[in-house]
């Protein structure tokens, strides 16, 4: 039966829609509930959290088609991509799953149904696999299904451990764990291979197409292995295998999709051997790396973004390989959009942002591949063994931005290795220099611990009664703090707001009956109690009664700048689109910083438009409203959440009428109109693809604003003006001070040459040719050149060398005529002068300029330059 990858996908999602599943949509690449992946590499990653029965669905049945990639972390298929039939950095994973409904006879009779009555593959063609002990599984299969038993075949522990299997999954080293059953499809006696356990398993005879995880037991860090109480089933299958299958074809990059994309590939690239393995590397990387950026990736040199670099530059190398002339991988962009639009709407609603990000990714890496390349084919040229070395390897790499995959491609097409353990060595001394060079010591929050559970009423309140519950002095649990002491002090109720989401801590005072004050100058977290910082005047016991009161005008100068934050990120999103993500924030009370994801500088023009639409916002004088609501009714209502942050069930959500909606557990103003005014202070790059807003409002921006006027009427004064007319005059004076200097240099060229005139006289005949060495007066370095070139032409041939000072600097510039310079080198003889005076410098054979500092020795040296002149030209 042939299928589209298209076709093949609505077949699983409506077959498993029959049987009552819930259709799930993809997830986003980056795992927002699993911090320990770099990418989401599984259908499961999503319900992670489902079967640890952390996060109760409405459905207990569901089915999927996930995006999934592996290109970094423990799963890297990065460097066999494009090279194997079946290996790549994207795929998508149809998977159906049961969460304490079903189980084993069930999920295999539904696996089996799909695969010979839907899509109807012959049932001689497939093999299966089951847990050497799982004898259940085992019996489903033979009397069941009906599969015979020398096609059913056990895997025991071939891992060196207990359950340590092919046939046996687990979570991690504890939790959920279970045996699994695989389905392999025969390929035919033509393809090299053996089934599964067998001395030729490796081969491409049998290939895996379906593996069942059946969520059975829990197992303790003692080894014991518990039942569950709702053991659940955890599937998945790849698209791109199975549509091989069903397209009659053996490898995946001969499915539909790739042959339009690696065909699209040559159309760009210019390449006629659709046979390429570099048009495979090309259309595999186009679709990790659009998904990647429309799921708010951007290139950097770390992280995810490290990943998504590496994969831009593979691609391009390959593109460089076929013959590509000019930035050329984003027009790829459109192929994929054809292919995988319907499928995924958010990559043709993002086309133009990936395209752009690719573009400028790829033309910033053109800039340093081709010198890049150079050195490694001189490096190639010269090697003597089969291996390239480890610290040109780094050299690349850490100089040319060459991933060291990339090295090992170009290494391979060679025939040839690289030194991994040289490489990583000075990868290791690399990273020894930069921690001895930071400052950055251990987070002194990350050490304190606290059991109390602070209760927070700074929304409604600014001031209240609290008790002291626990006192932390130098880390420790003390019971008392004397007079003049610093401490941490923990109340069971404040006002304070804690440092969380980039807002400061409040600052204010703990006072007490008698008279004593706790001044808090800093309020942060530990663990759920929020931890008062400051010094004690008089005595302070742990179950003292005392008023909290906050610095009441300086939380409305934060709340002023967080809402003003707020209202600045979904300006930003609205101007320059919606693949601007937070990527960290500063609220102080006297400014406020945003990062956010983006690919260019923001212009003039957009800041504009950006400070216009948010300063319309506050005079619309706009209710703020907070709701508390479950994490998924706030992301259905359009709720700003971060990818990556672990957010509670229940979750704050501020809205500022349908302009923004984010969650957020910081403080407000109570309507927009109370921040007064916002002014955007700057905007620059901090890092790849991420850039920084500063900005102020109220108070500090009535203050900022007027400073500005103060700035232009004094130069408006100077220019003997008013302030709206300074452009005007700053251009005026700007183009006579460029005449001016115009003007200058061509004086100093006049008397430079009428001076060199002079100096004609004074060049002596050594060796047959006329040779002037002198000290000039204090002469401008650019004056030097012009004169030169005069003397050279008149005084042909020639040898000349020329000194000045300025300002006890020495400027030295030697000329020599193209017939003498194989016997007198310009660069050595001013680096030979340079020495002597304390400098150095050096150049071309004809022409040469450098510099010193002993101006003493000058004279000495004029003297001796004579001799060593006389010297060559003898």
């Amino acid at each position: 039966m042939t299928m589209t990858s298209a076709g093949i996908r609505h077949a699983f999602l409506d077959f498993f829609a029959s049987k009552q599943h819930q259709v799930v949509s993809s997830s986003s690449l980056i795992p927002g509930n699993d911090a320990t992946l770099l990418f989401t590499n599984a259908g499961m990653v999503q319900f992670k959290d489902v079967f640890l029965g952390q996060d109760p669905r409405s459905y207990n049945r569901a089915v999927s088609a996930q995006r999934c990639v592996r290109a970094g972390g423990k799963h890297n298929d990065l460097e066999n991509v494009g090279y194997t039939a079946r290996h790549h950095t994207f795929f998508e994973m149809l998977g159906n799953f049961s969460f304490g409904d079903y189980f084993k006879q069930d999920a295999i009779a539904y696996a089996w149904e799909f695969l010979t009555v839907v899509v109807k593959l012959p049932k001689e063609k497939l093999w299966v696999t089951v847990y050497e002990t799982d004898d259940e599984a085992y019996n489903i299969w033979l009397n069941d299904v009906g599969v015979p038993a020398e096609r059913i075949i056990r895997i025991g522990d071939n891992k060196g451990a207990p359950y340590a299997s092919d046939n046996f999954w687990a979570m991690g080293d504890t939790g959920p764990c279970g045996p699994c059953t695989e389905i392999f499809y025969d390929h035919g006696e033509h393809i090299w291979g053996g089934p599964p356990g067998s001395a030729e398993e490796d081969g491409d005879r049998y290939i895996e197409i379906w593996n069942i995880v059946f969520m059975q037991f829990n197992r303790h860090s003692d080894g014991r292995m518990e039942p569950l109480p709702k053991p659940s089933v955890d599937t998945g299958m790849g698209l791109e295998r199975i549509a091989a299958i069903l397209q009659h074809v053996h490898s995946n990059y001969e499915i539909d999709t790739f042959v339009a994309l690696i065909k699209a590939a040559a159309d760009v690239t210019g390449a006629t051997d659709l046979a390429d393995k570099s048009l495979r590397v090309v259309a595999d990387h186009i679709r990790s790396c659009a998904f990647l950026i429309v799921d708010g990736v951007q290139p950097s040199n770390e992280g995810r973004g490290y990943v998504l670099r590496r994969i831009v530059r593979r691609a391009v190398r390959h593109g460089n390989k076929l013959g590509a002339k000019g930035a050329f991988f984003y027009k790829l962009v459109s192929a994929l959009v054809a292919q995988m639009g319907e499928a995924y709407p958010e990559l043709a609603a993002k086309q133009a942002v990936v395209e752009k990000v690719l573009k400028l990714e790829e033309e910033q890496f053109g800039k340093t591949l081709e010198r890049g390349l150079a050195i490694l084919e001189e490096a190639l040229a010269g090697l003597t063994g089969s291996e390239l070395p480890g610290d040109l390897v780094f050299k690349l790499y850490d100089t040319y931005g060459f991933p060291v995959d990339l090295t090992n491609d170009v290494a391979r097409e060679r025939n040839l290795t690289i030194d991994q353990a040289g490489f990583d060595a000075a990868m290791a001394e690399q990273r020894k220099r930069a921690q001895q060079a930071s400052n950055f010591g251990a987070d002194y929050n990350a050490a304190l611990t606290s059991n109390q559970q602070t209760v927070f009423t700074g929304y409604q309140h600014e001031f209240g009664n609290a008790t002291v519950a626990e006192i932390l002095r130098d880390g420790k649990h003390c019971d008392s703090l004397g007079d003049n002491e610093e401490a941490l002090v923990i109340l069971d109720q404040t006002p304070f707001y804690a440092e969380s989401g980039g807002q400061m801590g409040d600052t204010g005072s703990l006072t007490l009956a008698d008279g004593s004050v706790f001044a808090v100058s800093d309020t942060i977290k530990v663990a759920k109690a929020f931890a008062h910082k400051g010094k004690l005047s008089g005595k302070l016991t742990v179950g003292s009664k005392v008023e909290a009161r906050v610095d009441a005008a300086r939380r409305s100068a934060i709340k002023r700048n967080h809402s003003a934050t707020h209202l600045l990120h979904a300006a930003l999103r609205q101007v320059l689109g919606e693949h601007v993500t937070q990527k960290g924030s500063l609220v102080g009370p006297d400014r406020l910083r945003f990062d956010f994801s983006h690919f260019e500088a923001v212009t003039s023009a957009e800041l504009r438009t950006i400070e216009s639409m948010v300063n319309e916002q506050v005079q619309l004088n706009l209710q703020l409203q907070t709701r508390v609501m479950p994490i998924d009714d706030a992301k259905a209502a359009g709720a700003m959440a971060l990818f990556g942050e672990k957010y509670d069930d229940e979750v704050r959500v501020l809205s500022m009428g349908d302009f923004s909606i984010e969650l957020c557990g910081g403080t407000h103003v109570e309507r927009t109109g109370d921040i007064g005014l916002i002014k955007i202070v700057s905007e620059a790059g901090i890092a790849s693809g991420v850039r920084r807003i500063e900005a102020v409002s109220g108070a500090g921006a009535v203050a900022f604003v007027q400073q500005l006027e103060q700035q232009a009427q004094a130069v408006a004064g100077a220019l003997k003006g008013d302030v709206f007319s300074i452009a005007e005059r700053v251009q005026q004076t700007l183009d006579r001070s460029r005449q001016l200097e115009k003007d200058i240099e061509q004086l100093k060229a006049k008397m430079a040459s009428q001076a060199g005139a002079s100096l004609l006289q004074q060049a002596q005949q050594i060796a047959g040719a006329n040779v002037l060495v002198t000290q000039l007066p204090a002469t401008d370095p650019k004056a030097l050149r012009t004169m030169l070139d005069e003397l050279k032409n008149q005084l042909s041939p020639a040898v000349i060398l020329l000194a000045t000072v300025n300002e006890d600097k020495i400027s030295l510039i030697a000329g020599v005529s193209a017939d003498l310079t194989d016997k007198v080198h310009a660069g050595q003889l001013v680096g030979w002068a340079a020495q002597k005076l304390g400098g150095k410098g050096g150049g071309r054979p004809d022409m040469a300029q450098a510099g010193g500092t002993d101006v003493a020795a000058l004279p000495q040296v004029v003297t001796e330059a004579n001799s060593y002149i006389r010297e060559k030209l003898s």
